[in-house]
């Protein structure tokens, strides 16, 4: 597991004082593009092999409310792959106390239609299948 911080800022609360919900979308499109940096394939390097991953599925299940300046550590793995598809999987805490869980499916297109990650990207794909045995093992 990767671990991305991120300290909840003051425009991201809402006016309860609350971290409104769409944010923690954001915090894990940041820990997936720092996890990608940290395991040496980076989106800069997906896209400039004329890739794109969307967003095909996100889902969170919100446990604890964070507020202004909590620092929000996001562990970040791999949750399934396939040859067209990763899902990633989040848990998010404020020290010890998990506040969210939550996971996000991306695909692999280029041109519009789907490739197969072994076949288009395989260094990519070997290291994600890598992070995915030592994240089990």
């Amino acid at each position: 597991m990767y671990v991305y911080h991120h300290e909840v800022r003051y425009y991201e609360c809402d006016r309860m004082g609350v971290t409104h919900h769409s944010n923690y979308i954001r915090f894990m499109e940041e820990a997936r593009v720092a996890y990608l940096d940290h395991i040496g394939y980076g989106f800069e390097r997906i896209e400039a092999d004329g890739v794109f991953s969307p967003v095909v599925a996100v889902s969170c299940q919100f446990k604890q409310p964070t507020t202004f300046k909590d620092v929000v550590s996001v562990e970040v793995g791999i949750a399934k792959m396939s040859e067209l598809k990763i899902d990633f999987s989040y848990v998010m805490r404020v020290g010890d106390k998990i506040v969210c869980t939550a996971q996000s499916t991306h695909c692999f297109i280029e041109n519009g239609r789907p490739v197969a990650l072994s076949q288009r990207l395989p260094e990519l794909y070997q290291l994600v299948c890598r992070e995915k045995e030592m994240q089990e093992g």
